[in-house]
């Protein structure tokens, strides 16, 4: 078999060219492996190391061959290549030989292998059964560290040490710092320090001449004392100080200098702001009562009138007398109504107006999409089917209620109304289909526009009837005040004694101190227009503010909205005089109700009356015992104790009252 075997060798080295064989000494050590991978090649790792590849071949062997200068053996396949005996100065070369040498070639031929990105592996799943899955090669983005390692000396096989990619685990906090920067840094220090010099003088002598042309003579001066030393330095410091104390007294001056300057420029600043905005309430008074729109308009044209009734009044009692006095008086009375009567038609007017503006305001209402916001703070709009609904229908009551358009506008307007109406059958849409019908004949015959003003407003009145209905407008029923279940009504109904009809609770007003149910709005305003004439709108303004401050507050206050427009204005009348507690400024556009300690709730037993400028000073303060006099405290305490003493006698608030109050009320 050896004999064999190197037969075969010696025959394959002669057929072999030379320049097919390895060169020698291609790396450090090498070895061959058999393998046989399916006829897919190996990938060569490390120095000296050389795979080929072998396809497969039925009953047929290979044998590794070395070369050994240049006599020829085989090794074992069961033996390394420690075993070819070979010195530190020479080559090991190998090599793979088939014995099939028609159909592969005697010598394999190295390749370099590379690695798809994704390979097939097949894997067993079950006993006999089989499933091919595909692998994804990651690649390495950077180089492989070197970390040491070691190199065997005999075979020259260099070994290196492995690293790891796994994340290592983070130690446990312990509560100690086991670390520190002061630890860790040197800190350096400059010192200086005198240290002896040693010098020399050179003199004249015998045999030496040292020039004396740079030298300087140095007398002595007058002797210095202690005293005289610090009466100077004395001295010194204070011509310092006094010119110190000019520059700071330079600069305190010029200081408040410039904070006068800035102060009277900001009080004219102030005096201009306060006239401008008192002239513009005055325009604005003056606008509203020329053209008045309002509840709020004809209360003050109403209260003017009274308070020109009574400047007449005394005037004509002071200087007229007898028949002349009645004349006078009967003149005014006649003035009086006429004015009343002008005010009247001003009221049509405006109520016609209001009323088409609150038709608007409640369609628009009923049109608009439903709002929420998200959780990033963003406003989402969705619109609804019934909300397109609603819109359409706002947009057809706007152009039929639109006049002075061209008659072909007109009709389509009116078709598009029919076609809208005609999609429910009822005695409503019939009447107005046929309202329809008759203006568009009449139209047709060139009828003047001012004699179709009152079918134009019948079909607007029927059509704003239809909108109003549910079963054609179904988002109108969330905003009806009429309830689903009319028996609801009967549980919420008071009857008023002065218009003897049952309305519900809201209609009426009622103050803090009444017991029984009085007159509903309505009458209290005809009362108010034909007797007292009294203007409540500053009232109502004030405690707007005052509950718009308190809600600013956000600490759950109730006693604020407890209070009423007649509470407030007793307050203001009969408490605090209708003025300020510091200034005594009667003017109620410029007064609010602020907490007398900001700390509590507001109350009528905690609050007190300033202008505005005041109230935001008052507001900063934070010791009322030191910010006031003991003389002003008391007269604000004896206000508190009288708002204390009305508002007791009212169930709802005896509730907020101190416990010692309580008590006293009790006995």
């Amino acid at each position: 078999m050896e004999g064999a075997s190197d037969r075969i060798l010696e025959a394959a080295n002669a057929e072999t060219p030379a320049a097919e064989r390895p060169p020698a000494g291609a790396g450090e050590a090498g070895e061959a492996r058999n393998a046989e991978p399916q006829g897919e090649p190996l990938l060569s790792r490390g120095a000296g190391t050389a795979q080929t590849d072998e396809p497969p071949g039925e009953g047929l062997g290979h044998h590794e061959a070395m070369e050994n200068g240049e006599q020829g053996s085989i090794i074992e396949d069961n033996k390394t290549l420690m075993w070819s005996m070979a010195t530190f100065h020479e080559t090991i070369q190998s090599e793979k030989l088939h014995l099939d040498l028609g159909h592969f070639p005697r010598k394999a031929v190295q390749q370099d292998y590379c690695m798809p990105d994704v390979i097939p592996v097949r894997v067993q799943t079950d006993f006999d059964t089989f499933q091919d899955v595909a692998v994804k090669i990651e690649r390495p983005t950077f180089r492989k560290p070197f970390l040491g390692g070691f190199k065997n000396r005999i075979t020259g096989v260099e070994f290196h040490n492995a690293g790891s990619q796994t994340i290592p685990k983070k130690r446990p906090e312990k509560g100690t710092t086991l670390f520190c920067r002061e630890t860790q840094t040197v800190f350096q220090k400059n010192k200086r320090q005198q240290t002896a010099n040693p010098t020399s003088t050179q003199m004249t002598k015998v045999g030496l001449y040292v020039s004396n042309v740079t030298d300087k003579l140095i007398t002595p001066g007058r002797y210095l004392t202690a005293e005289e030393y610090h009466k100077r330095r004395l001295e010194a410091v204070i011509v310092l100080q006094k010119y110190f104390r000019r520059w700071h007294a330079r600069n305190l001056v010029h200081k408040l200098k410039e904070e006068k300057r800035l102060r009277l420029a900001w009080e004219a600043q102030e005096e201009l702001r306060k006239k401008k905005e008192k002239e513009d309430k005055v325009r604005r008074e003056h606008e509203r009562r020329l053209n008045p729109k309002t509840k709020e308009d004809f209360e003050l044209l109403y209260h003017a009138l009274e308070s020109w009734r009574q400047e007449e009044i005394e005037r004509i009692n002071g200087t007229l007398t007898g028949a002349e006095r009645k004349a006078a008086l009967c003149g005014l009375l006649e003035q009086e109504a006429q004015l009343i009567a002008s005010i009247g038609r001003h009221k049509l007017s405006a109520d016609e107006e209001n009323q088409q503006k609150a038709v608007l305001h409640f369609l628009s209402k009923c049109a608009q999409p439903k709002r929420w916001k998200a959780y990033d703070g963003k406003t989402t709009e969705m619109d609804t089917p019934y909300t397109l609904r609603a819109r359409e229908l706002l947009e057809i009551y706007r152009s039929v209620t639109m006049n002075d358009i061209p008659q072909d506008e007109r009709i389509d307007v009116l078709l598009t109304l029919r076609c809208t109406v005609k999609e429910h059958a009822c005695e409503l849409t019939k009447e107005i289909v046929e309202l329809i019908d008759r203006e568009v004949d009449l139209m047709s015959r060139e009828v003047k526009e001012c004699n179709l003003e009152g079918l134009r407003k019948r079909i607007c009145t029927l059509f704003l009837q239809y909108i109003k209905m549910p079963e054609f407008n179904p988002e109108v029923a969330k905003i009806l005040k009429v309830p689903p279940d009319p028996l609801k009504l009967y549980k919420n109904v008071n009857f008023c004694r002065s218009c003897e009809n049952y309305l519900p609770s809201t209609e009426f007003p009622v103050p803090a101190n009444s017991r029984t149910i009085g007159r509903c709005h309505l009458c209290c305003k005809l009362d108010n227009e034909a007797r007292r004439r009294g203007s409540f709108l500053k009232y109502r303004l004030t405690l707007e503010n005052l509950r718009k401050s308190e809600a600013g507050y956000q600490d759950d206050t109730k006693i604020v909205f407890l209070v009423q427009l007649q509470d407030l204005q007793y307050m203001i009348e009969n408490i605090w005089g209708c003025q300020s507690a510091l200034s005594a400024c009667s003017d109620l556009c410029d007064l609010v109700m602020v907490r007398w300690d900001k700390q509590q709730e507001w109350s009528p037993w905690n609050t007190i009356l300033l202008t505005k400028d005041e109230a935001d000073a008052h507001l900063k303060l934070c010791n009322l015992q030191e910010a006031y006099e003991a003389a002003f405290i008391h007269r604000i305490k004896q206000k508190h104790i009288r708002a204390k003493k009305y508002f007791a006698q009212i169930p709802a608030m005896t509730s907020f009252l101190p416990r010692s109050d309580k008590q006293a009320n009790a006995s």
